[in-house]
């Protein structure tokens, strides 16, 4: 350590220009930068349940729907309808929207005596002049269970305008054009933007402005906590510099290997300004208790000395991140663990080679001492208040700090179980956001927004496939969880009872056929293949569904296993079943990816400090912490989803680095011959002013996210901030306890020896 400190010392200008440049270099590739936050993208394509869903896009002319949801005191009102009109007619200008559908361009069947016609269900024709003309189409389009629930709601105070984006097409591009063509209508009435290529584009925007905002925030707030930590500029700006560059070098690097940032990854920058300052703050905090008078001496002496537990604790952060890497369902959560481990590294190396490059460049004056090398300050507040009395407690009361924390992980235990998980982007915005309320809107008015895709594969033209699909549209609206459904079949009954016959199926294909020759002139490609061999059910999928999807299919399985057919099969896929998989990921990569996390933090631990014993002993508070944190979350309420899904291995990663650098001062002070009590004496005064600097600022730079429009990440950063509480209290109180009984017996052998 001390050969590679020299070189850097010696190297300082060569260090200072390298900088300079490369950051010069990864800030150019900001241009490039790109947002995306599409969840279906971020899907594995080889997963059966996600390439069923692309698949119904692909064969039914796209799975990604919009909707403009309008609310008024009366659609129905001659003003209203010609509003909906223009929007309707608007949205099918924009390239990109391949149909577009509301009560003013539905189809609907009449007959009067002989005549039969297809025509719009409101059309010039019946364009209401009066309230009476008003009350009457009301009551008819109301009536009418192909339009009332699904396009307008059933009290007329709301309607739909529903469209669909190519397949091909740019959906977030297209999506931003149909915001902006309806904003230039300039509508009285109150619209909002619903499904998911909106909800997607909402999260993009929020992710933009906290960007802007958040991280000078950010900056500012660990900037004041330096400065009345240290007591000097140089305390403040050498480590925001530090956090500023990894940020710049890792979003640039991220840019350069084809990564978009997501909703997941955007909070890696305020990530990477907690990491990266805490690592110049052990740096600058060794610097500073030097007592060595020459500059260039200190800094040696200090590199030397803090080197070993500052790459210790990247790596152990770089393996928390990385763990993602391996134990990811969504791409997104992967490019996280990507951006965080490399603005971990870049952090840890510029707080290694730049820091002490920039304190060589510009010396500052110093006191010598002949006393010691590192001198510990027994007077300052935060030692004669805190850490000393922390201490005492410590060393008297090993087993009942123990005990406490046993109690907690117990009640955290207990609020694991009781834990939920979410995945529906709709509950990720605030409740006064627009994707809120018109969520709002569409669970109360038409029964939710989430499509469930029902597939038929067989003859659509014969009596059996089709009484299969009224059949199994029957069950699914006998279920509590799907609110509508519409399918080829409900307008093969509607036009066989427009022609006098009964409300059915016709059992003779051949009368089919002459009824799909009728239809001919009509748009069927969302409910029927070209060839007619495969038909789908469109249904609705209400919240309650959504968390009961495991209930639902397992009907779903018992109403195939009774109704077997030699005529057809049928396959289930939607936004519910994508979320669900979802669902079950969360779990499934969390455990995976902290498991081995876990394992390798404490293999790495472990080998560098050549001790299997203190690798445990550096996991055990950062293991209860966790535990806690989860319990936590389950008692208040906050679901785990695919942001709070990253909390442990980030804690992990980060908060490990506290109980490192106790042991690597504590290993230095035994080394010295001292006491156990002596050493952890020294440790926790030497060691616990840089711990909890280092708590309060990460804390502090997390607790910023608060402010974030996003519900999962302001929960985010709560629980992070949360959780670096839990370990370095951890690190200083169960920590040390820990050791003082495990090591009872070279207690006892010392006080022999006295």
């Amino acid at each position: 350590m001390k050969k590679i400190s020299k070189i850097i010392v010696r190297n300082k200008w060569i260090i200072l220009i390298g900088v300079f440049i490369l950051t010069c270099f990864f800030s150019y590739q900001f241009k490039f930068l790109q947002v995306d936050s599409n969840i279906v993208d971020a899907l594995p394509k080889e997963d059966s349940i996600v390439r069923l869903f692309n698949d119904v896009g692909d064969r039914f002319g796209g799975n990604q729907i919009g909707l403009v949801v309008l609310e008024s005191d009366n659609v129905f009102d001659p003003d209203v309808l010609n509003r909906i009109q223009l929007v309707t007619d608007s949205l099918a200008e924009i390239e990109g929207v391949v149909k577009v559908t509301s009560i003013t361009n539905m189809m609907g069947f009449n007959v009067e005596d002989d005549n039969f016609e297809v025509d719009y269900i409101i059309s010039r024709n019946n364009w209401p002049e009066t309230e009476s003309d008003v009350d009457s189409l009301k009551n008819k389009i109301t009536n009418n269970d192909m339009v009332a629930g699904q396009l307008v709601s059933t009290d007329g105070t709301a309607t739909i305008i529903l469209f669909t984006f190519q397949n091909d097409s740019d959906v977030e591009t297209v999506a931003k054009n149909v915001v902006e063509r309806v904003k230039e209508l300039r509508l009285p009435e109150n619209y909002y933007f619903a499904g998911s290529t909106f909800l997607t584009n909402y999260v993009a925007e929020i992710i933009s402005v906290d960007m802007l905002k958040l991280i000078p925030i950010s900056f500012l707030v660990i900037a004041i906590i330096l400065f009345l930590s240290f007591r000097s500029i140089r305390g403040v700006i050498l480590p925001l510099l530090n956090a500023g560059l990894a940020i710049v070098w890792a979003i640039g690097s991220f840019i350069l290997l084809g990564f978009n940032l997501s909703m997941v990854s955007n909070n890696v920058p305020i990530i990477i300004i907690a990491v990266g300052s805490a690592y110049s703050i052990h740096v600058l905090n060794r610097f500073n208790q030097s007592r060595k008078k020459s500059s260039k001496k200190a800094i040696l002496k200090s590199l030397s000395l803090i080197m070993l537990p500052v790459v210790l604790s990247a790596l152990t952060t770089m393996v928390g991140f990385l763990s993602f890497i391996f134990g990811a369902y969504l791409s997104m959560i992967r490019d996280f663990g990507i951006l965080a481990a490399l603005g971990t590294f870049y952090s840890a190396l510029l707080a290694l080679l730049f820091i002490p490059a920039l304190l060589a460049i510009f010396p500052v004056k110093r006191k010598n001492s002949k006393k010691e090398v590192f001198a510990i300050d027994r007077k300052s507040p935060m030692n004669e208040y805190f850490l000393i009395p922390l201490y005492r407690l410590i060393i008297k009361q090993p087993y009942r700090i123990v005990m406490v924390w046993i109690i907690l992980v117990i009640i955290g235990i207990g609020g694991i179980i009781i834990l939920k998980r979410s995945v529906s982007v709709s509950d990720y915005f605030k409740n006064d956001h627009p994707a809120s309320i018109a969520d709002g809107i569409m669970e109360e008015k038409f029964g939710g927004s989430k499509p469930l895709y029902v597939v038929f594969k067989g003859d659509i033209q014969s009596p059996e496939v089709l009484n299969g699909m009224v059949d199994f549209k029957e069950f699914l609206l006998n279920t509590p969880y799907v609110t509508s459904s519409q399918s080829i079949a409900d307008v093969v009954i509607k036009l066989n009872h427009a022609l006098g016959n009964e409300e059915v199926i016709p059992d003779d294909k051949s009368m089919i056929q002459q009824l799909w020759f009728i239809l001919g002139q009509q748009d069927l490609s969302q409910l029927v293949t070209e060839d007619l061999d495969q038909g789908i059910i469109m249904g609705k999928f209400n919240n309650d569904g959504q968390s009961n999807i495991e209930d639902f299919n397992v009907s779903v399985q018992d109403y195939l296993n009774s109704h077997k057919s030699d005529d057809y099969t049928i396959e289930l896929t939607g936004m519910p079943y994508v979320n669900s998989q979802l669902d079950k990921s969360l779990v499934k990569s969390q455990l995976t990816s902290l498991i081995i996390a876990i394992i390798l933090v404490i293999a790495i631990v472990s080998l560098i400090f050549k001790s299997f014993i203190e690798g445990l002993y550096a996991g055990i508070p950062i293991f209860a912490t966790i535990i806690i944190l989860y319990g936590f979350m389950g008692i208040v309420g906050i679901p785990l989803n695919i942001v709070t899904v990253l909390v442990a291995s980030v804690a992990m990663g980060i908060g490990i680095d506290y109980s490192i650098h106790f042991i690597s001062n504590f290993n230095l002070s035994l080394k010295k011959r001292q006491s156990l009590n002596k050493a952890i004496e020294d440790t926790m005064l030497l060691s616990g002013k840089a711990i909890f600097i280092n708590f309060i600022s990460v804390s502090a730079g997390f607790l910023v996210l608060v402010f974030s429009e996003l519900m999962p990440i302001v929960y985010f950063g709560g629980l992070i901030a949360l959780s670096m509480l839990g370990s370095s209290m951890g690190a200083l109180t169960l920590l040390p306890a820990t050791m003082l009984i495990g090591k009872r017996k070279l207690l006892i052998d010392e006080e022999a020896k006295a």
